[in-house]
């Protein structure tokens, strides 16, 4: 009896040592990665400086000095932090991007989706893409997952409307959904409201996070311990992981996170503003903690993460000659001057060491800035390359892997350019703007009489204060036929009025 106890025990301690030799070996061939998307959150709503001066150095501005972000501080110290980076202006034309590496113009979901209706606005192309991704859709979770990874969504999807396929992120590639919906913004951020089930907007109510109402845990909380159990839960299955780690913060409700109250109680800020402030503040704290929860599992090594906002700053601020939340960037979220589509991006490896296998293939320097473009359709191509996924070559994208950019070193090869086009209505209302270089046109829909048109040379005029529109009308052609040709590559759809299609007329 003891001498078949001792083979099992034998056989046993073998098939461990083999399972576990096969999970260490999944775990260092294939880099977990991180997306940390924070709703709503701007380039200026941080204590991060991402904006430089004429030598190209971070320079702080009044708002980087209200903000309490120590754990993006440490990110950026360790990592490489992009100046010019650009988003879609509002969340789920970005969102959308982001899965798919395609411009919004080429997805065709152009404007937020609203959970019940289709919001194309009065003179809004009538087949834009408003019930958003769906089970056919090549997205990003869904290559990842078919060579092995373990897909976790945490947070805000908006990826559909109620009744559609996007509605649920387990239909796009994820084979985790905590917390996601296609919902823009929680219900509630309080546990005790349940987030919305108990108490507040109800519609809007975040799923699934039923072991947490009625206690006093904030929603940012209660979503880092759901996304840090869920990467426990992966290492222990022998996967590697990626997690789209996707903050309702710091989208409106501005519900004040308790937490943190007590260190802007003097700012002289209102009590929105104040609140908008520590939602900021348990966002950063949500990135620390999931670092922290990474290194303890000994995984920082092999873990990448890319932080980033979905679009310019909406902070309850007030607005002065169209200058606001994102200043001294010009415009917010939903608007088409740079601060409603410049995001903060930062990318780092969790734990740096330039040594072994998987950081050598992808290094990325150490407290640097990148002045060189980057858009969120980079993220696609970038992390398929990482992790060795073949994209489909009917799948049309229209990023760049950031590889090169991210040692520090310009991508000869890639296109400055970005195309945000917007046939809808918001605060800045049908509207397309173009970024070439140094260069910026925006173009707004003959809607009522005829077009309007800004140029703007963004290293002169960082920003955007003199329209150069009809003094430099030479360079506004050029940008102009650029615009059009771009958006003729994209199959781009246009507003419409009174059955015509609202073409762009040049000028």
């Amino acid at each position: 009896m003891k001498m078949y106890l001792k083979k099992v025990y034998s056989i046993l301690t073998l098939l461990s040592t083999f399972s576990f030799s096969v999970n260490t070996s999944a775990q260092e061939n294939q880099p977990n990665i991180i997306v940390f998307l924070v709703d709503d959150m701007g380039l200026m709503d941080t204590s991060v400086p991402f904006l430089v001066d004429t030598n190209g150095n971070p320079k702080k501005y009044p708002l980087n000095n209200y903000y309490i972000t120590p754990n993006m501080e440490q990110l950026a110290g360790q990592g490489i932090r992009f100046t010019n980076f650009y988003a879609h202006s509002v969340c789920s034309p970005t969102r959308a991007s982001i899965l798919t590496g395609q411009n919004s113009a080429r997805h065709k979901t152009t404007n937020w989706i609203d959970l019940e209706n289709n919001n194309k606005n009065n003179f809004g192309p009538s087949s834009w893409n408003w019930e958003g991704l769906n089970k056919s859709s090549i997205t990003l979770p869904r290559l990842l997952q078919s060579t092995g990874y373990k897909t976790i969504h945490v947070g805000k999807a908006h990826f559909g409307p109620n009744g559609s396929e996007g509605v649920n992120p387990l239909n796009i590639g994820f084979d985790v959904n905590v917390g996601g919906s296609g919902a823009g913004h929680p219900g509630s951020y309080y546990g005790r409201d349940g987030y919305g089930n108990i108490k507040g907007q109800k519609s809007r109510a975040v799923p699934g996070l039923e072991k947490y109402w009625g206690d006093d845990i904030f929603l940012t909380e209660a979503l880092t311990r759901e996304a840090n159990d869920k990467i426990s839960e992966a290492t222990e299955e022998g996967k590697p992981f990626f997690l789209y780690m996707s903050h309702y913060a710091v989208h409106q409700p501005f519900q004040s996170d308790p937490r943190f109250a007590e260190h802007y109680k003097n700012s002289g800020k209102d009590e929105k503003a104040q609140a908008y402030a520590t939602l900021i503040e348990g966002m950063d704290k949500s990135l620390g903690d999931i670092i922290a929860h990474v290194k303890d599992l000994g995984l920082g090594e092999n873990t990448l993460i890319l932080f980033l906002g979905d679009n310019g700053s909406d902070a309850p601020l007030p607005i002065a000659n169209e200058y606001s939340s994102s200043e001294p960037l010009r415009g917010k979220k939903a608007m088409h001057w740079e601060g409603g589509m410049r995001v903060p991006f930062i990318a780092s490896w969790v734990t740096p060491n330039h040594q072994i296998k998987v950081q050598k293939e992808l290094k990325i320097s150490q407290n640097q800035m990148e002045s060189q473009i980057g858009t969120i359709l980079d993220l696609f191509p970038t992390i398929c390359n990482l992790a060795n996924v073949k994209v489909p070559e009917s799948h049309l994208t229209d990023g760049f892997d950031l590889q090169k950019q991210f040692k520090g070193k310009t991508n000869k090869k890639r296109e400055n350019t970005f195309l945000n086009h917007f046939p809808h209505d918001h605060r800045s209302p049908y509207f397309t703007s173009f970024v070439k270089e140094d260069w910026k046109v925006v173009y707004h829909f003959q809607i009522e009489g005829t077009p309007k048109y800004e140029l703007y040379n963004l290293i002169n005029d960082p920003f955007e204060a003199n329209n150069l529109a009809q003094s430099n009308l030479k360079q506004l052609k050029v940008m102009m036929k650029l615009l059009q040709e771009d958006m003729d590559n994209k199959q781009a759809l246009y507003p419409e009025k009174n059955g015509q299609i609202l073409e762009i007329i040049q000028p």
